[in-house]
């Protein structure tokens, strides 16, 4: 059976279509459905087997990138997104997506996050590129870590990433943990500017949660799931697709 894969849009997110691509390839079933359809009760988050919080723009990142949609998750579904990822079904931030991870406080998603009120607090940040601009270039991903997203991905992945808010910075303690305990996901792959676009802490491109169902990324990897994507492919170039990443989350959807 093909899993149920949600792909949540918001108002100016921008790259769904994409992402319901890569989930059609990986074997997947997606549905592209606005959050104010969930809020409205037309659709539950626990109909789904996998989720995804696409890339884009979401409420024009008034208040900074991905800081809206993550008071919005929190505050109408937080019990809801609570359960889906306590079950151990695979959800995935990307770009804006993973602004609104970090910023809800659902990644990192270390020991004392959960604050007395029920609500996480935030660990890390992602913000202005060290450049002062706007980054929109391919990079080379080294996947890695504990996530079931990157788990026995071989290849590096070879991907855009399009955003001016993207460095990922915390604590030292935070990213001492993170480290410790495998959560880097993806590092960017290369030396300094431009192969890390944003100046990211430790070249980290993605994180996950502690138990690895939960990733959050900047670049793109819906955005090369076909050769015809790569911008070399006219001199025989295609290497790195982005697609096992989500073979991975599907595989996983099917057994939880």
């Amino acid at each position: 059976m093909k899993p149920r894969a949600l792909i949540l849009h918001a108002t100016g997110t921008n790259r769904d279509h994409d992402v319901a691509r890569a989930l059609e390839l990986a074997g997947a079933d997606p549905e592209i459905v606005h959050i104010n359809a969930l809020r409205d009760g037309a659709a539950s988050l626990l109909e789904f087997q996998l989720m995804v919080l696409p890339g884009g723009f979401s409420y024009g990142d008034d208040l900074g990138a991905g800081k809206l949609w993550a008071v919005a998750l929190r505050a109408r579904f937080g019990e809801d997104l609570e359960s889906f990822v306590a079950q151990g079904r695979p959800l995935i931030g990307i770009c804006n997506g993973f602004q609104a991870l970090v910023k809800s406080g659902m990644l990192p998603s270390l020991r004392n996050s959960a604050a007395e009120n029920g609500l996480r607090t935030q660990q890390a940040t992602l913000t202005r590129n060290e450049s002062g601009r706007f980054e929109c270039r391919w990079v080379e991903l080294e996947p890695g870590g504990s996530s079931i997203w990157t788990r026995d991905l071989e290849e590096n992945i070879y991907c855009p990433v399009a955003h001016g808010e993207g460095r990922f910075v915390a604590t030292e303690g935070v990213i001492s943990e993170i480290e410790r305990r495998g959560m880097v996901a993806m590092r960017y792959a290369g030396d300094g500017y431009p192969a890390n676009p944003n100046g990211s802490l430790n070249d980290i491109a993605g994180i996950c949660n502690p138990e690895g169902n939960v990733l959050g990324l900047m670049p793109h990897p819906e955005n090369h799931v076909v050769a015809e994507q790569h911008p070399q492919r006219h001199r025989g170039r295609q290497p790195g697709s982005g697609l096992a990443l989500f073979t991975n989350g599907v595989r996983h959807a099917v057994l939880v």
